[in-house]
């Protein structure tokens, strides 16, 4: 070996005597220990959960076609699952995060997600995703970055910037928990949070002193990427900043035709990023606002979350009233306008380099339709209840998913109403089967008084309607079937309906749900079941070597401990790597 070959070069030759070295995805590693702590978002003490000390948690940051696996250490007193929403999971809903793929991670273990962000970009985030635990925090931001290859539909902003706004209770996830159980409502939130932290006292009498609020510091005359998420629990909330057009960008994934807005309504469940220039001259700092909405704003004026954009060169703090939300108590159609305003760049590139927008989705043939129709909640078996098609959704103790791979009987009912029962509301595990490869419209119709936010894992799907009053079959003559927007979750106005088209072409179980955590947590969902039906399966990765066991499987769990035999495939690889690099370097010190 010549002495001038690096131990890089010397690692990839050896890499390659073993076949080890490859053109294949590069592997992203994140190390979370998910704990409680004690954080004062609204001025008083309280118990909150962060991840690695932090709260709100790291922001995970890859490209596209990266392997991710994230390490969770479970250092809470009960169960613990991470859904990372809106990522596709192509191939593998065992990676989901949620109860009907996964066991729950106990407490004091850890479990080791992978995955792939297969041809994925955008702006997502994560969150835990069982016992009530997301009102307690536990979330943070999630970027997949294009590719340098693949150019985006814009010029390279100056910076970027991920912003979580939610609305936030003082009583922790436990107490708020123990009020749904015992047939109580939660009430209106304590306030909104702006990356973890409460409001800017912009009026001494509504916010009181000694809050620590949120500060961003910009460049005058840069242009920055804005993520913004609603990470909260049920409140639409409108996003503005003091004087600065919103370009909006992109959302949950999909480039959008680029258009201004002063502010945009963002409901819970929801990202967007946006292009946000610091033309202003700067005279003072700018207000961040987050402010609830489809709601009697008079009585919730003090849950409202204002930060500050700081520029390098401002001459003093913002002061003055808060910039005014859209004005539409007597015009119930604004806010609805504007989503459908919101359109797919059906020229710009996504992940790969074809136009994102080149699937037609307009010309494929529906072949199986679901009605979905929510209620305000109801009382089943003396048990306060939510409902879909008057079905509340039960989790049972083994996850669908691993039945399925067990072929046990009985978990669940591959009887999902098509239409809303007419008879009386059941509690069931009843789930939706859907057709590989089939094309599913379905129908979201909102009979509350609330707003509602729905979502599906694995899959970003159409946008093509959404209207005041029942839908009807005649209602598909007002869908849009050129450049509706592609997203996870989409928001559906009280006594108003949502379409949507989603093509079924990634196999798994996946949840469909209202993002609404109350609602969530009281049985609204349920999950779509789509199996390739041939012999040789392909299209899913098999079940993964540290699968967790729980219900009629405990039996298979052993007892955790950590060595190589243990680790999923992603961290034995790296094992070998970190050992062929140390073999390299000897070798290249002996040359």
């Amino acid at each position: 070996m010549s002495p001038s070959l690096s131990w890089a070069s010397g690692l990839c030759l050896f890499g390659l005597l073993l076949g080890l070295c490859s053109a294949d995805d590069p592997f992203v590693f994140y190390d979370f220990k998910v704990s409680y702590m004690t954080a004062s978002p609204l001025g008083r003490p309280q118990q909150v959960i962060a991840i690695n000390g932090k709260f709100p948690g790291p922001t995970i940051n890859v490209t596209t076609n990266n392997n991710v696996v994230i390490n969770v250490h479970n250092k809470l007193d009960e169960g613990l699952l991470m859904h990372w929403s809106g990522i596709q999971q192509r191939r593998s809903s065992w990676q989901d995060g949620v109860l009907g793929t996964n066991c729950a991670i106990p407490p004091k273990w850890n479990w080791t997600y992978q995955f792939q962000v297969k041809d994925q970009i955008g702006s997502f985030f994560y969150f835990p995703s069982i016992n009530f635990q997301k009102a307690s925090g536990g979330f943070g931001g999630f970027i997949i970055n294009n590719r340098p290859i693949i150019p985006i539909p814009f010029p390279t902003p100056d910076g970027d910037i991920v912003i979580l706004i939610g609305d936030w209770y003082i009583r922790n996830h436990t107490d708020l928990r123990k009020s749904l159980n015992g047939g109580k409502t939660l009430g209106m939130p304590d306030g909104v949070l702006i990356n973890g932290k409460g409001p800017y006292q912009y009026n001494t009498t509504i916010v009181p002193d000694g809050i620590e609020y949120e500060t961003i510091t910009v460049h005058p005359g840069k242009t920055y990427r804005v993520r913004v998420h609603n990470v909260g629990i049920s409140t639409s909330l409108n996003f503005r900043i003091q004087n600065h057009n919103l370009l909006l960008a992109e959302s949950e994934g999909s480039y959008t035709v680029q258009q201004n807005y002063t502010s945009l309504d963002i409901h819970v469940g929801q990202s967007y990023s946006f292009l946000v220039t610091m033309d202003q001259n700067a005279s003072s700092d700018y207000y961040i606002v987050a402010s609830a909405r489809q709601v009697n704003e008079s009585l919730w004026q003090r849950v409202t979350g204002v930060g500050i954009l700081h520029y390098t060169n401002s001459k003093g703090k913002a002061s003055g009233p808060l910039p005014d939300a859209p004005d539409d108590a007597f015009d119930k159609t604004f806010s609805m306008n504007q989503a459908r305003s919101i359109r797919w760049n059906v020229t710009a590139s996504g992940a790969r380099p074809n136009p994102q927008g080149s699937f037609r989705y307009g010309s494929i043939n529906v072949t199986q339709v679901y009605v979905l129709r929510n209620t305000p909640p109801i009382t089943i078996n003396g048990k306060q209840r939510a409902t879909l098609n008057g079905i509340s959704y039960v989790n049972p103790s083994t996850p669908i998913r691993l039945a399925d791979q067990y072929k046990l009987k009985g978990v669940y009912k591959l009887d999902f109403p098509t239409r809303p029962l007419t008879g009386p509301p059941k509690m069931e595990t009843a789930i939706i089967n859907g057709t590989y490869k089939g094309f599913m419209e379905v129908v979201l119709q909102n009979n509350d008084t609330k707003m509602q936010s729905y979502h599906m894992s694995g899959y970003a799907f159409f946008v093509v309607g959404m209207d005041y009053g029942e839908w009807t079959e005649n209602s598909r003559g007002t869908y849009n079937k050129w450049d509706g927007i592609a997203r996870s979750t989409v928001q559906v106005y009280p006594g108003a309906w949502t379409a949507i088209l989603i093509s079924l072409d990634n196999v798994g179980v996946w949840n469909l749900r209202t993002e609404n955590l109350d609602s969530w947590y009281l049985g609204q969902e349920t999950y779509v079941r789509i199996v390739n039906p041939e012999a040789t399966n392909k299209t899913e990765l098999p079940i993964p070597d540290n699968a967790l066991f729980c219900g009629q499987l405990e039996h298979l769990q052993k007892a955790q401990y950590i060595s190589s035999a243990t680790l999923p495939r992603a961290s034995r690889m790296g094992l070998v790597l970190v050992l062929l690099m140390f073999y390299a370097l000897i070798v290249s010190l002996n040359c």
